[in-house]
């Protein structure tokens, strides 16, 4: 996340590191580099003039600490900024209506919104402990409508039944009688997308929110987008009281544009971050770890908090006797090691949270490929219990019958 912004970051703050105080002249050509790096991610360049500007008063004649060199101070400055720019502290949803709290997510068409959705109603069941239905209001899909009640049922969700010769607001309306009746505490409102912004468009959600009144407005935008994420988030929010965003493939943006955009740019906060393909890859958006990991410090929290969701302490005590009663570890303990390391983000994903890793080697990290590890994951699949539990029993034929799949 946020490789090419960290690494340029990282090597332009290397350079500051040493002096002995902080003068105008002497930051001048860090902030320059620092303002190119930025416009390199794709920042808006409203945001990037502003950042700079406050990192410059921020740092030109401050008091250093005592426990920090010049250098660590400027630094300290901004990593502040970064967290300012971007929003400062995780805003949570406001749940606190009478149930069924409604939530309407809105964005452009391919920006991940019905996934988000599928995402969304499993962190709400899982995490906060709410009965979640969800209903797509999308009639111009049929496809979205089958979408998003598949993945209802992958994530044990309760999905309200909608057709296409529906109108967006009968199905609302009826989604939230419904939800209503069986005591739900949360209704997600799945909203048609457009592959642009367009008058009908915005007529038609601004009815439907008008219709419903939401405690949630949120708006999905992909994160690959750069700067036009912001842009076009702007463009919504201008039409439709939005109180948040969702960011979306934010594990395949090199950049951080968006991320360090739409803040300043809509003056709504991020909510959530879209991490990964699976449901349960996302994460609430917190400012001060985004901020750590863009200047290479990792984000310890986090990956704490992907132990304690993904490791099974129950397991985990069970091979921790296994190792004390020298039973062993075999292939069936590594394939369970495997899995969870996979529901974590795979090894890189674990590995850009550690402090430090963005100073490894391009050559180092080329050497880490999650492939392989699923590939691992795959050969132990092919195999019986008997053979993972005793490696030993692999010969010939059962070594073809393994290979084969």
């Amino acid at each position: 996340m946020f490789d090419n912004l960290t690494d340029r970051l990282s090597k332009t703050l290397k350079n500051i590191s040493g002096k002995g105080r902080l003068t105008e002249d002497n930051i001048k050509d860090t902030l320059r580099e620092v303002r190119m790096a930025l416009l390199e991610a794709d920042v808006a360049l409203p945001v990037v003039r502003d950042f700079v500007k406050r990192v410059k008063e921020g740092a030109v004649g401050v008091e250093v600490s005592k426990s920090l060199t010049p250098g660590q101070e400027f630094i300290k400055i901004v990593q502040a900024e970064l967290e300012a720019v971007m929003g400062e502290s995780n805003e949570a949803l406001n749940l606190a209506a009478q149930p069924p709290a409604v939530i309407l997510m809105a964005g452009l068409q391919g920006a991940g919104k019905t996934t988000s959705v599928g995402k969304l109603s499993k962190l709400l069941t899982e995490r906060d402990k709410k009965k979640v239905l969800v209903v797509s209001a999308d009639v111009y899909r049929p496809a979205a409508i089958k979408q998003l009640e598949t993945l209802a049922s992958d994530v044990g969700v309760d999905f309200f039944p909608s057709s296409a010769d529906q109108k967006p607001i009968d199905i609302a309306n009826a989604a939230i009688d419904h939800a209503k009746k069986k005591f739900y505490d949360v209704l997600l409102v799945d909203t048609a997308g457009r592959l642009a912004i367009d008058e009908e468009m915005m007529g038609e959600i601004q009815e439907l929110h008008t219709a419903i009144n939401p405690v949630e407005t949120l708006f999905v935008v992909d994160a690959m987008t750069g700067q036009d994420a912001a842009n076009t988030a702007k463009a919504f929010g201008d039409a439709l009281p939005l109180t948040g965003v969702i960011l979306t493939k934010v594990d395949g943006d090199a950049r951080g544009g968006a991320a360090l955009s739409v803040r300043h740019i809509t003056g709504k906060p991020i909510k959530f971050l879209g991490v990964g393909e699976k449901t349960d890859a996302l994460e609430p958006f917190h400012p001060d770890r985004v901020a750590s990991r863009i200047l290479g410090m990792g984000d310890v929290l986090s990956l704490i908090e992907d132990l304690q969701k993904n490791v099974d302490t129950e397991k985990a005590e069970k091979l921790a006797k296994k190792f004390k009663e020298k039973k062993g570890f075999d292939l069936e303990d590594f394939r369970e090691q495997l899995g969870q390391m996979q529901n974590m983000g795979g090894m890189m994903g674990m590995m850009d949270k550690l402090p430090g890793m963005s100073q490894l080697p391009d050559n180092v990290k080329d050497k880490v490929d999650d492939k392989m590890f699923k590939q691992m994951e795959a050969i132990i699949n092919s195999m019986t219990m008997k053979e993972r539990q005793r490696p030993e029993l692999i010969k010939g034929s059962r070594k073809k019958r393994i290979a084969a799949g």
